[in-house]
C-alpha cells in the first residue's frame, strides 16, 4: 500500500508540475518567432531534482504537447517536444539527488546548448526556412542570458525544494 501511495503522490506532483510548466510557458514568457525567454524550465528542473530523469522528461514532454494543443502559439512541431523531453532527461541526470553548484551549472549549460541553441534553432530553421547560421547570433544571446538565469533560479530552488518535498512525504 505504501508503494501505491508513493506512485500516486509522484503522479500528482508530476501533473502539478505539468500544469505549472504550461502556465509559465504559454502565459508568463516573452516569445518571438525565433526566441523565447521565460521560466518554464523551473517545474521541469524541479521534477528532475525531486523525481529523477524519466519523470522529468515526461513532465517536460507532456507540458510541451498539452501546451501546444490547448494554447497554441504557432503550429505544433514534434521536434520541440523531443527537445523538451531531452531537457527534462538532462535535468534529471544532472540534478536528481545531487543538485550542488557544479551540477546546476552543468545542467544549465548542457540543456541550453543542446536544447535551445542547437536543437531548437534547427527546428526553427526547418519550420520557417531561415538558414540555421543566420539564426545563431540572436539565439546565442538568448542562451547566454537564460544560462545565467537558470543557474541562479535552479540553485535557489535546490536549497528549498528537497526540504519541502521531504516535509510533505513525512506528513503523508
Amino acid at each position: 500500500m505504501q508503494q501505491k501511495n508513493s506512485n500516486t503522490q509522484r503522479l500528482v506532483i508530476m501533473a502539478l508540475l505539468v500544469a505549472i510548466s504550461i502556465i509559465l510557458s504559454r502565459f508568463l514568457s516573452i516569445a518571438a518567432w525565433n526566441l523565447k525567454i521565460g521560466f518554464a524550465f523551473v517545474p521541469v528542473a524541479l521534477a528532475g531534482m525531486l523525481l529523477g530523469p524519466i519523470p522529468a522528461a515526461i513532465v517536460a514532454a507532456v507540458a510541451d504537447f498539452l501546451g501546444a494543443l490547448l494554447f497554441p502559439i504557432g503550429q505544433f512541431f514534434p521536434g520541440f517536444t523531443l527537445t523538451a523531453f531531452l531537457n527534462g532527461l538532462l535535468y534529471g541526470i544532472f540534478l536528481y539527488k545531487k543538485a550542488d553548484l557544479k551540477n546546476v551549472v552543468l545542467a544549465a549549460i548542457v540543456t541550453q546548448i543542446i536544447g535551445s541553441l542547437l536543437l531548437n534553432t534547427l527546428w526553427i530553421s526547418m519550420l520557417y526556412g531561415t538558414p540555421f547560421w543566420a539564426l545563431l547570433p540572436t539565439r546565442i544571446m538568448q542562451v547566454c542570458l537564460m544560462t545565467v538565469v537558470e543557474i541562479i533560479v535552479i540553485r535557489i530552488m535546490a536549497g528549498y525544494a528537497p526540504k519541502i518535498y521531504k516535509t510533505e512525504k513525512a506528513q503523508s
